[in-house]
């Protein structure tokens, strides 16, 4: 008998081995045939750096796009300015031009005015020159009146006569002479003075005439070096306009590129994501299944799964009804800490869970109490049935017959069941001394017929 059990347990435990063996291979193939999140998590962050680099970029000619609006704005205030002042320049040229006209005009007035005064004494040079004769015998004969004594002290004759001659020379010719030198006079003091100020005058209308012509000398030269720049700066406003068209071309080229990128990173993202989760859920039932196959391994002598990642994969240790639930009232002003299952006469009860005996034997009025350590701080209670056939001690298998229930209810019937003639089982979880709800670690199916 024990050999042959020997023999179940080991063909078994090499079931087990396969099964494992199996599902570490389809999980290797898994792996090798999905798509790895990691490479697919590096590529979108590359994609990322890239996206970042081509933002960068991006930022840099929008700045200059900036720059160059901001040139090219300017560059048309400055030609706008050179315009203006050209128009005032050339205001200013033609006001220059035109004082210069009025002063050519009127120093042609003036070389007339002397032209005509240059005549006045030319003709009064030629009426002293007729004179010439007679005024020196004028001037002469004063002389000798001058050198000499008057008529009555004269005692020659031929003085007398000559006195007398010179008396009647000067009375007939002074008056007329007096008369010519008082005009000469006027007319050569006007011609003097009109000399003198004809002479100032062309004196200052030629340094005006030197000044406005180096007035428009250097208007002109204005006018041609704000046409010059009015010229630059057209070209470079073109030139800036291109340059503009360009980099806005390049700026709408990467924002599509950055746009595109986004793009793939999201997909990227999304396959990773995907990835990730299709192979979180290959574990997790990879998993799932390996913990259900180290359950139906015999050879084992301790927990195969920790009873924490158990949830979902137990079955009830005997088939039955509920009667009540963790939580539900106990009929005497509290609630239950476990769950009761009415159960066939003589139905055979199995371990839920691998786990240690610690107690086996009646408790006080729960009839057969059974309490196994599942590890991990868990302990399973197991009350109301009429055997046990277990040790203290002994590690069981999760499945393992372990107890069978009476035919009728035992006495814990009354304590936590509700008082049927039917037996009774009574389950409980605690951890770490306190009890929790066994619910969640009952299969769909299990858990399901519980809560029904």
């Amino acid at each position: 008998m024990n050999h042959a059990l020997l023999m179940i347990r080991t063909t078994l435990s090499g079931l087990g081995l396969a099964a494992a063996l199996f599902f570490s291979t389809a999980s290797v193939a898994i792996a090798q045939t999905a798509p790895d999140p990691d490479a697919l998590q590096r590529e979108a962050q590359q994609k990322l750096a890239e996206k970042q680099a081509r933002e960068a970029e991006l930022k840099a000619i929008e700045q200059r796009l900036a720059g160059n609006r901001e040139a090219r704005e300017k560059l048309e205030g400055e030609i706008a300015a050179i315009r203006a002042d050209r128009a005032a320049l050339n205001k200013a040229l033609l006001d220059t031009t035109a004082r210069t006209q009025a002063g050519e005009q009127k120093l042609g007035e003036l070389e007339k005015r002397l032209a005509l005064l240059q005549s006045s004494e030319a003709a009064i040079r030629r009426s002293l020159d007729s004179r010439r004769s007679l005024i020196a015998e004028v001037l002469a004969a004063l002389q000798r009146i001058g050198r000499r004594p008057p008529p009555a002290v004269l005692v020659r004759p031929e003085d007398i006569l000559d006195a007398v001659r010179a008396s009647m020379l000067l009375g007939a010719v002074v008056p007329d002479l007096r008369q010519e030198v008082e005009i000469l006079g006027t007319d050569l003091a006007e011609l003097v003075r009109l000399r003198n100020g004809i002479a100032a005058e062309k004196t200052n209308i030629g340094a005006e005439m030197e000044q406005l012509a180096a007035e428009r000398q250097r208007l002109a030269a204005l006018v041609e070096a704000r046409r010059e720049r009015e010229a630059a700066a057209a070209k470079d406003v073109e030139a800036q306009k291109a340059l503009g068209d360009q980099l806005a071309g390049r700026a709408r080229s990467m924002r599509d590129f950055v746009e595109k990128i986004e793009k793939e990173i999201s997909v990227a993202n999304k396959a990773a994501d995907a990835a990730r989760q299709a192979i979180e859920q290959e574990t997790r039932e990879q998993r799932e299944r390996m913990t259900a196959l180290a359950f139906k391994d015999p050879a084992r002598l301790a927990p195969k799964t920790a009873f924490a990642d158990a949830r979902g994969l137990l079955s009830l240790p005997v088939a039955g009804s509920r009667l009540r639930g963790f939580g539900d009232s106990d009929g005497a002003g509290g609630t239950t800490r476990g769950i009761s299952l009415e159960t066939r006469p003589g139905a055979l009860v199995s371990a839920p869970s691998d786990a240690w005996v610690v107690y086996a034997g009646p408790f006080r009025s729960f009839g057969q109490l059974l309490i196994l350590n599942a590890g991990g701080g868990y302990y399973i209670l197991l009350a109301g049935m009429q055997r046990i056939d277990v040790a203290l001690n002994q590690f069981v298998l999760a499945g393992e017959p372990v107890a069978v229930m009476g035919e009728t209810s035992e006495a814990a019937a009354t304590t936590v069941g509700v008082g049927t003639g039917q037996p009774v089982l009574y389950i409980e979880f605690r951890k770490d001394g306190v009890s929790v709800d066994p619910g969640p670690w009952w299969t769909k199916s299990q858990g399901e017929k519980v809560r029904g």
